[in-house]
């Protein structure tokens, strides 16, 4: 038996702007989600934090 798994990335700059695309993703298909990591990465630049959220959809 052959399994295709696929995987999606998103990343967005703001944690609201990753739930819509992950929903978005996740409305736009007829599949099995097998998992879903998160991750959030910060940076510092001078005085500013600099957030990046992420999502990879493990899918077949």
């Amino acid at each position: 038996m052959v399994i295709n798994l696929k995987v999606k990335v998103i990343d967005e700059a703001h944690e609201k702007d990753l739930e819509n695309s992950v929903n978005a993703f996740l409305s736009s298909g007829d599949f099995d989600i097998i998992d879903i990591k998160y991750q959030v990465a910060i940076g510092v630049c001078g005085e500013e934090q600099l957030y990046c959220f992420s999502a990879m959809i493990i899918y077949n």
